[in-house]
């Protein structure tokens, strides 16, 4: 990464509203901004429809708000598929599928330090879809492996497009699915998935965050060639650092980590200050410094970002909306507090 982390802001893709200035708006008012995916804006604005574009065997159902997978119809559409998978305008998210993402391009992204976008990672995608015998696609070995190729060309695709907006852009691959991939009882052999996943990173070409909001093999994470990993600190931060030799390695090595910890659920949010938060968050850090973490690197490579997405709270925005402005604040202070304004 070329810039420094120094505790600045950006959060997750996924947001509740139904106003799509309002939410570019929200999103560029933090120093790391990102596309908003609001699927309460439209079917296809949901992180796995628009994952899912171009993907042989695929249909919507729009009216129901589905994503449907033929087996049959996957091998009919995979010649057609082969032959344009070498022209990368194949694999953009067309202004059908994010209307968002386009006004975000043509939004003036140059003053930012970074820009980042966002896909749903292969595992979670292929975990989540399933073929017309309720079979999850990625237990699927010839789907699977066109699966992870084909995200693998999806987010590279995107990230040239965003770093001509911003040469420090970089790409977050929202995974939910890593929560629960290597265990035994998913039917995929761990150490299959582990270098599944290893190939599938190494075929990247951005600056790569894996995000995800559960609590997974943080062992395994950790030692991947990424070059931030986005976790919520709020829930996990307390197991989360129990892995501190892997933390110190994944820092050292120049990588960075992006601390949710701001909650976004309106009754975690509701008697929470932002002085609360940074106490919490300092008393993470201080663990991993009582165990010989530099904390120097914790702040230089260190963002701050909301726990999770969330769009179950009654209050449409107003409670993610205050989530965003205690995180600045938190920002701030802790900026302040260790004079990286700069």
């Amino acid at each position: 990464m070329e810039w420094q982390g120094n505790c600045r802001t950006t959060a997750m893709g996924i947001m509740p509203h139904d106003n799509v200035n309002n939410a570019i708006d929200l999103a560029l008012s933090l120093d790391i901004p990102f596309w908003p995916q609001l699927q309460k804006v439209s079917f296809f604005e949901d992180m796995y429809v628009q994952a899912s574009e171009g993907f042989p065997g695929i249909t919507l159902d729009i009216a129901n708000e589905m994503i449907n997978f033929s087996t049959e119809l996957f091998y009919e559409q995979l010649p057609d598929y082969l032959e344009r998978s070498e022209d990368s305008r194949y694999f953009e998210i067309s202004e059908q599928y994010s209307m968002v993402y386009k006004s975000f391009l043509a939004t003036d992204l140059t003053p930012y330090p970074a820009i980042r976008g966002q896909l749903i990672g292969p595992v979670s995608f292929g975990m989540k879809i399933h073929d017309e015998e309720l079979k999850p696609i990625i237990y699927d070995s010839e789907v699977k492996g066109l699966l992870y190729e084909f995200m693998a060309k999806k987010i590279n695709v995107q990230y040239h497009q965003l770093k001509a907006k911003n040469p420090h852009a970089f790409m977050w691959v929202d995974e939910p699915g890593l929560e629960i991939i290597f265990g035994s009882f998913t039917g995929y052999a761990s150490e299959t998935a582990r270098e599944d996943y290893r190939t599938f990173l190494q075929n990247l070409d951005a600056p790569i965050g894996i995000h995800l909001c559960g609590n997974p093999d943080w062992s395994f994470l950790l030692q991947q060639d990424i070059s931030i990993l986005s976790f919520d600190a709020f829930t996990c931060g307390h197991v989360f650092t129990r892995y501190a030799d892997e933390v110190k390695a994944f820092l050292a090595a120049g990588r960075y980590i992006a601390w949710g910890i701001v909650p976004t659920l309106t009754q975690e949010l509701a008697d929470i200050q932002a002085q609360d938060l940074v106490t919490r968050t300092l008393e993470l850090w201080d663990y991993l410094v009582s165990k010989g973490v530099p904390r120097e690197l914790i702040l230089r490579q260190g963002l701050l970002a909301p726990s999770r997405c969330c769009l179950l709270n009654a209050d449409g925005t107003k409670t993610v909306e205050k989530s965003f402005a205690i995180l600045r604040e938190v920002s701030q202070i802790i900026r302040d507090k260790f004079n990286l304004n700069d």
